[in-house]
């Protein structure tokens, strides 16, 4: 097997495990912070949104500046970084006794980690440029199945080992990913001369928006897909607490729920994929939002977990596909040994909109209740394809679906 295949797998197992850690802690971070003593339900869904902006928030802002650094200093220790920092940083969750502490660890968190921009840097610098679309579809899957994994990991460790003994596991799975990385995945890379004074060099590199414009569409897309995405997530399992009878009942439905939506966009993944060869990935970008926006409508009708968790199946097998295309577009248009800043840029807007949406969802499910949370989303899901049905009949994202080749 030739070099960067191996290296290739390497990154994609390490990802599967490093995301499959991370979401560990998804389906128990409300109910960890309820365990903390807060008995008041609006209390409660303030730190529970808190905790999900400040993580948010924070890589927004230092996803550029990592994203420059992996174009300088290689590809390789930035995904080290992120796996080791996330490692240490969830281990220290078990220790908090405080929900600010919590919410603070979690910024912090959200400030050094970033596995999925550094494993798709790393993928674009390192596959044939023919390759591109088809590895970071792999990767794409990867991040689905860990996400798929680790909700139902997560609250299997919760009921049985306690919230903290959650945040040790995960903080040994991703230990193991980086040590997967140091081990099996190999980079020729030559650091570039320093110019410039110190704080040049660490100022995020917006230059590829300015010498690519087509850009620009594709990032308002990631922004408002993980945007409407995120208004619910932080807010799904209070809302399946509301239904449910009991505490395990609401950390096991939750898990179950979580995981089924993430095995549903890893099937998206492969079936949409192949439908954007034939139909393009601008109309499927625009079929995937119809899809998630009819499913998505009843959410905040049903009172039945089991009815949430058909929807939830439809509305993840829709949106599959939509961020392999993106970045298989991206990577497209991609300078070469600018990929770290142009991937950069793509997770602080991404992390931007995993910021902005916690707190819109939490403000929404305070003022109007959890239902309003899932209407929401629908209207935004329902936004991003007539905008991206506009670019296309404006022949805005003409330039980028040529470039695509077949894998």
């Amino acid at each position: 097997m030739e070099q960067w295949k191996r290296t290739f797998w390497a990154v994609w197992v390490a990802e599967f495990i490093a995301i499959a850690g991370f979401a560990t802690t998804t389906p128990i971070i409300a109910y960890y912070l309820a365990s903390l003593g807060l008995g008041d339900e609006a209390a409660l869904k303030f730190w529970t949104g808190a905790t999900h902006t400040g993580a948010s928030l924070a890589m927004a802002i230092f996803a550029p500046i990592w994203g420059g650094l992996a174009d300088r200093v290689g590809r390789k220790p930035m995904l080290m970084r992120a796996m080791f920092g996330g490692s240490l940083l969830i281990g220290l969750l078990s220790l908090t006794t405080e929900p600010w502490q919590v919410a603070l660890l979690r910024t912090v968190q959200g400030s050094v980690t970033g596995t999925v921009a550094a494993a798709n840097v790393f993928t674009a610098s390192l596959v044939p440029e023919k390759e591109t679309g088809y590895r970071l579809g792999l990767m794409q899957m990867a991040v689905y199945l860990g996400n798929s994994l680790g909700p139902i990991i997560g609250s299997s460790l919760a009921v049985h080992t306690g919230y903290r003994g959650n945040f040790l596991v995960t903080s040994g799975l991703l230990m193991a990913a980086g040590l997967v990385i140091i081990v099996f995945a190999k980079e020729e890379f030559a650091p570039k001369p320093s110019t410039g004074s110190l704080v040049s060099r660490i100022l995020p590199d917006f230059s590829p928006l300015v010498r690519t414009p087509a850009l620009l569409p594709l990032l308002a897309v990631v922004f408002l897909f993980q945007f409407a995405n995120s208004v619910v997530a932080p807010m799904l399992p209070l809302y399946i607490r509301s239904v449910v009878a009991t505490e395990a009942q609401a950390t096991m439905m939750s898990g179950t729920i979580i995981t089924t939506t993430g095995v549903a966009g890893a099937l998206g993944a492969v079936l949409i994929g192949r439908i954007s060869i034939r139909a393009g990935s601008a109309r499927t970008l625009i079929l995937s939002m119809a899809g998630a926006f009819l499913f998505y409508l009843p959410q905040g009708f049903v009172r039945s977990p089991w009815i949430l968790l058909a929807l939830r199946f439809g509305s993840g097998l829709c949106l599959g596909g939509t961020m392999p295309n993106v970045n298989a577009l991206i990577a497209r248009l991609c300078e070469r040994g600018k990929q770290g800043a142009t991937y950069g840029l793509s997770a602080s807007i991404s992390s931007a909109g995993m910021a902005l949406g916690p707190a819109l969802g939490t403000v929404m499910a305070l003022g109007a209740g959890y239902s309003s949370i899932f209407f929401i989303t629908t209207a935004i899901l329902g936004g991003v394809g007539i905008m991206v049905a506009i670019n296309t009949k404006a022949g805005r994202l003409a330039g980028p679906e040529r470039s695509v080749e077949r894998a």
